[in-house]
């Protein structure tokens, strides 16, 4: 035989090893269901990882959330309020379009300015005022003022074709007819609440994917997805429940990766009506409040001291959690670590609802999703028992979570357990996201429209301060005043798990996005 046949037959040899797993599908469990699938209409975890599979942004994040290039290879600042992208060449679009500086200019233009958006992009570019296309593949963005953490923050603004988004409304996203990126992925099906299909990119810049086909199903039953996943239905889940995290330990056909992400769950109330949205609170008898509760802090103080955060962390989440003090993790910028944890206190918390008018308590609506917090009903209905043993009965409301935002969003709510990722890695992120006051690019996932001029003129002065030392003790005196206030009741961090079969790696990440992009073949 000569050296050539030998040649051929060994790399058919290798095809027929390779090709399989290059092949390949992907069948992914997901627990929640994408609200949109616009990438610039909800800022939501769930809506940004399934974007990340079809779109890129300027720069990216690793599993870590650690800044790096994404369609942009390097950036630099210009002068105080200038930055400059030179953006990578010979990527294209799935139609084939090529990529380039006029692309960025639309989507940043489009980005804060889609209507009736629940939670806006624009607390990613609000301090954009202006873009200069230099040539093709270098374009510069105009601050007003100093803008720091700018390359933060476009790493989480998706970068749209032009040609398919410039017209084209969330519908046209959620139909698949604009979802057209740079990304590893190209889209191919979108049935709502059931299922979402990918094609691999055969043309990705940046490297082919594994797998040929993507489909990731919608189970938002913790036990349903943990069944399919033991019956070989899907190859991967997200958000292990924790009730089964032992059992799943012990079987060989099972691996768990698990990492502590950078998501709280946390309790908002209402501090802004001042008569309560109907429905939500009452006396005893059921009879309507003249007055909302919630705007007195001693109240706010009361619900707090009666939670007791511990058992939340060891008996609601299997210890699959950190309990939370304030509103990032420990390793995050801006973290204060002069706030002690609190100890609950419940006489002191009864005291407080005596001077605060409320001595025998009142009735109230707890409202939660079912489908998108980790163990957001036990936690809703173990918090109902802390608040009981103070005098205050409550009523769980449990709903889906694309019920749930859009009612969240309406303001029909009033005491509400949510959940928060800090996705730049640091605390003006989610200060700007939940705590200031609501309006324009500012406060857009702040529920409980919790409102304070001091606080918010220290954000801003946060947003345009460069020296770090500075910006943190800014943060850090932030920190002490929200959670003094009471407005945000921070409960857990989580603790993130993926099961796949043994097949498969997954590498955890700290935003808990679910991404085929982290699913390699086990060597």
């Amino acid at each position: 035989m000569s050296f050539r046949c030998r040649l051929a037959g060994w790399v058919l040899a290798l095809l027929l090893i390779v090709s399989p797993a290059m092949a390949a599908e992907l069948r992914v469990g997901l627990a929640a269901a994408p609200t949109s699938l616009d990438p610039h209409f909800h800022n939501n975890g769930v809506n940004n990882a399934q974007a990340r599979h079809v779109f890129e942004s300027l720069t990216a994040q690793d599993a870590n959330q650690q800044l790096k290039p994404g369609l942009a290879e390097s950036w630099r600042l210009v002068d105080d309020t200038t930055w400059e992208f030179q953006l990578r060449r010979n990527v294209t679009f799935h139609d084939g379009t090529p990529f380039t500086s006029d692309d960025v200019a639309f989507s940043l233009s489009r980005a804060p300015n889609v209507p009736n958006s629940p939670s806006s992009f624009g607390t990613f570019t609000k301090q954009i005022k202006a873009t200069t296309i230099v040539d093709p593949h270098t374009i510069r963005l105009h601050t007003d003022g100093p803008a720091p953490l700018l390359a933060i923050d476009v790493s989480s603004v998706a970068i749209v074709s032009r040609k398919h988004g410039e017209g084209a409304t969330t519908s046209d996203y959620q139909t698949g007819r604009a979802m057209i990126g740079t990304g590893p992925y190209r889209f191919l099906e979108h049935i709502p609440n059931d299922r979402i299909v990918y094609a691999r990119n055969e043309a990705y810049w940046g490297g082919v994917e594994p797998w040929q086909r993507v489909t990731f199903r919608i189970i938002t039953v913790g036990p349903s997805r943990v069944a399919a996943l033991l019956a070989g239905d899907v190859d991967l889940i997200s958000d292990v429940p924790t009730t089964d995290m032992a059992r799943l330990k012990q079987r060989p056909n099972v691996r768990l990766w698990s990492g502590v992400s950078n998501r709280m769950t946390f309790l908002s109330v209402d501090v802004h009506n001042v008569v309560p949205i109907a429905g939500n609170i009452s006396d005893k008898e059921g009879n309507p409040l003249p007055t909302n509760p919630m705007r007195d802090i001693r109240v706010r103080q009361a619900l707090s001291l009666a939670i007791d955060r511990d058992i939340i962390v060891d008996r609601v989440n299997e210890g699959e959690a950190i309990r939370a003090n304030q509103l990032v993790p420990e390793t995050f910028f801006g973290y204060n670590p002069a706030i002690r944890p609190e100890t609950p206190d419940l006489a002191a918390a009864r005291g407080l609802l005596a001077e605060a008018g409320y001595p025998n308590g009142f009735r109230l609506v707890l409202h939660t999703s079912n489908d998108r917090i980790i163990n957001a009903v036990r936690t809703v209905q173990v918090i109902a028992q802390m608040w009981g043993r103070i005098g205050i009965q409550v009523q769980v409301d449990a709903m889906p979570h694309t019920v749930y935002s859009g009612r969240t969003a309406r303001n029909e709510l009033s005491h509400m357990l949510h959940s928060w990722g800090a996705g730049t890695g640091e605390a003006l992120g989610t200060f700007v996201g939940i705590v200031h006051t609501r309006g324009g690019a500012f406060g857009g996932s702040n529920r409980g429209r919790y409102s304070n001029p001091e606080v918010d003129a220290a954000i801003r002065r946060a947003l345009v301060t460069v020296d770090e030392d500075k910006r943190r003790a800014i943060l850090q005196d932030i920190m002490a005043t929200v959670v003094n206030d009471k407005a945000i009741l921070p409960l857990v961090f989580w603790v993130s798990t993926w099961a796949t079969t043994p097949a498969l790696t997954y590498v955890p990440q700290a935003n808990q996005a679910t991404l085929a992009m982290a699913v390699r073949p086990a060597r």
